[in-house]
């Protein structure tokens, strides 16, 4: 499963269970984002034992997209059974601070900065 915008690009690798976002998301509100986040929930939906969000690639994310995924996390602490492990890049600025506030909203979430 791939969405493909101007400027970025969410593939789903099912073998892995590993969704990875590369280039800038810019869309202008949190429901622009509706088809990622059913991506996200639909994933969810097939109870795997891990899913892993690889942001290392994704330069930019807007306030709305950061909404998007605390929406996802703040579902996900209802899925106790599901692992959520995000991957994310120390040389990309937003990310040292917007990801940590992921495991705030989710403790069990496993960030991976590097």
């Amino acid at each position: 499963m791939e969405i493909k915008g101007e400027n970025y690009n969410v593939s789903y690798d099912e073998n892995t269970c590993s969704v990875r976002f590369s280039g800038a998301l810019r869309l202008t509100g949190l429901k622009d984002y509706g088809h990622i986040l059913n991506l996200l929930n639909d994933i969810a939906d097939r109870e795997p034992s891990k899913i892993i969000l690889n942001l290392q690639e994704l330069d930019f994310l807007n306030s709305s997209g950061i909404s998007m995924l605390s929406k996802f996390v703040i579902g996900m602490r209802k899925r106790k059974s599901i692992e959520v492990v995000v991957l994310g890049s120390r040389q990309i600025p937003w990310q040292g601070k917007s990801l940590k506030n992921l495991q705030r909203l989710m403790p069990g979430l496993r960030l991976d900065l590097q």
